[in-house]
């Protein structure tokens, strides 16, 4: 398996849930739990980046290495692509980001994440599994996606895609999508690279980040995971939710 680091991004602001990095989830909170899953995957580094030294504090605490980075960042692939240039990783090394609201995000899936970038046919890598139900396909904060025949994305959208032209074609409309998961790996060349582009229109329109890099012309390989993420952390109930999964 190639070799790839970690990068946790996370941010104290947050309009649902503010601070949620450092909420407590059965006794600890939010950030270690993401540290520790990062920890048991086969990474060779694992970095907390935030600008925030309440955060910083609070990983320092637990042993985890922090990078502070600038406050002017607008999204998690910016704060890492500052981590990369502050620790002088070269174009070619592999780094996961893994956000810091995903603390069940299991060990192997970020390990599959990284091993899709191995053979050099990707420039990007994430993971995607069947959507559930009617409900989360219909849902527009459930990110929809779908593949051509070498699992690479040919689009990412909020809107319900493929369109079925008849009833007849739902399910069969439901089949063909996947339901995104937010977790990347990225060449730190290629990183470099989309933080440097302007936002297409659209990335604009639809609030995806990752189709920036399709408008740049990246391909980006989307694996499905032999087990579903536990919630990612928004709002008072994921907490809960998120409790629960981690006692099972």
């Amino acid at each position: 398996m190639a070799e790839f680091v970690v990068v946790i991004p996370a941010r104290y602001a947050s309009s649902r849930l503010p601070g949620k990095p450092l909420r407590e989830i059965n006794g600890r909170t939010m950030i270690e739990h993401v540290y520790e899953r990062a920890q048991e995957s086969g990474a060779s580094e694992v970095v907390v980046a935030t600008d925030d030294v309440r955060i910083a504090n609070a990983a320092e605490a637990f042993g985890a290495t922090v990078c502070m980075t600038g406050i002017e960042h607008q999204s998690g692939t910016e704060r890492i692509a500052e981590v990369a240039d502050l620790f002088d990783w070269g174009d070619s090394q592999i780094v996961v980001n893994l956000q810091g609201d995903e603390p069940s995000m299991p060990a192997q899936l970020i390990n599959q994440c990284a091993g899709l970038l191995a053979d050099g046919a990707a420039d990007i890598a994430t993971l995607a599994s069947p959507f559930l139900n009617r409900e989360d396909y219909e849902s527009p904060n459930c990110v929809k996606v779908i593949r051509d025949s070498d699992d690479h994305a040919i689009y990412f959208s909020r809107a319900l895609i493929p369109y079925a032209r008849n009833d007849e074609n739902r399910a069969l409309a439901m089949e063909a999508a996947l339901h995104h998961h937010g977790i990347y790996a990225y060449r730190c060349g290629i990183l470099r690279e989309l933080v440097c582009a302007a936002p297409s229109p659209l990335e604009i329109s639809e609030q995806l980040e990752q189709l920036r890099a399709l408008s740049l012309g990246m391909t980006i390989a989307v694996g499905v995971p032999p087990v579903r993420p536990g919630i990612g952390i928004d709002t008072e109930a994921d907490l809960d939710r998120a409790a629960k999964e981690l006692q099972a």
